[in-house]
C-alpha cells in the first residue's frame, strides 16, 4: 500500500494535561516547526463536542503543514475529522474494522507494549505500523509494562513494518533504539512538556537527520 506520509521521524502525542484548550493549536504548530513528521491527537475527555472541535481543527492544520494526524483510539472521530489514521490499542476495534470504516490509505497503527505475538497479530490484520514501550519510566503512563531492545531487536527479524517506540524518550536516550531499528520516537511529555517546544521538538528530529 502507497501512503502520502512517510512514517518515520518524531511522532509527537498531545496531552490535554500538558496545555489549555486556547494553546493547544499553536503548541502543535510549534511541534512541527521543530520536525514532528507525525502528530497524534489523544485526548481521553467524555466530551465528544469537544474533541471533535479540536481534532477538526487539528485536521486543518496539519493538511496545511503536510503532517499526518493520527487519532488515538477513535475511528468513528478519526473519519469525522479526516485524518491520515488512527492508533489502536489493545481493547480498541481490530486493523481490518477500522480499515473498512477509514479506507485503503489510512494509516493503521497498533500498540503491542511488550508482546512480539501482538505485533505478528497485528501485521496479519493489515497495521501499517507497531508501537511498543514503554522503554523508560514514563510520566504519561507510569504503570505501562516494560520493554525492551532485545524486543525491537527480535521483531525487526519477523516483520518489515515500521516501529515506534513510547515511554520516557529523550533526546539523550534515544539512539539505541535507533540503533535497534526503531523508525519513530512517539514523544509526548518530551515535546509538550518542555518550556520551548519547538526546541524539544527539533532535538527529537535532528536525531534522524544523523541517520
Amino acid at each position: 500500500m502507497t501512503m502520502p506520509h512517510s512514517l518515520n521521524g518524531l511522532y509527537a502525542i498531545t496531552d490535554a494535561r500538558l496545555q489549555r484548550p486556547d494553546q493547544f493549536t499553536e503548541h502543535v504548530g510549534q511541534a512541527i516547526d521543530g520536525g514532528a513528521s507525525l502528530i497524534q491527537y489523544r485526548d481521553k475527555s467524555a466530551d465528544a463536542a469537544f474533541r471533535l472541535k479540536q481534532a477538526n481543527t487539528l485536521a486543518d492544520l496539519c493538511r496545511q503543514r503536510g503532517v499526518a494526524l493520527i487519532i488515538n483510539d477513535d475511528v468513528e472521530l478519526a473519519a469525522e475529522c479526516g485524518a491520515q489514521g488512527v492508533h489502536l490499542g489493545e481493547n480498541d476495534a481490530d486493523p481490518q474494522t477500522a480499515r473498512q470504516i477509514l479506507g485503503d490509505n489510512a494509516i493503521i497503527g497498533v500498540s503491542c507494549y511488550n508482546r512480539l505475538p501482538l505485533a505478528l497479530q497485528a501485521a496479519n490484520q493489515g497495521a501499517d505500523y507497531i508501537a511498543f514501550g514503554r522503554f523508560f519510566p514514563s510520566w504519561t503512563k507510569p504503570e505501562a509494562v516494560q520493554a525492551s531492545l532485545d524486543l525491537i531487536r527480535m521483531a525487526r527479524q519477523q516483520l518489515s513494518l515500521p516501529f515506534a517506540a513510547i515511554g520516557g524518550i529523550t533526546a539523550r536516550n534515544a539512539a539505541p533504539l535507533l540503533d535497534a531499528g526503531v523508525a519513530m520516537l512517539a514523544v509526548v511529555q518530551g515535546v509538550f512538556g518542555a518550556a520551548d517546544i519547538r526546541q524539544a521538538a527539533a532535538a527529537y528530529a535532528a536525531l534522524f537527520q544523523k541517520e
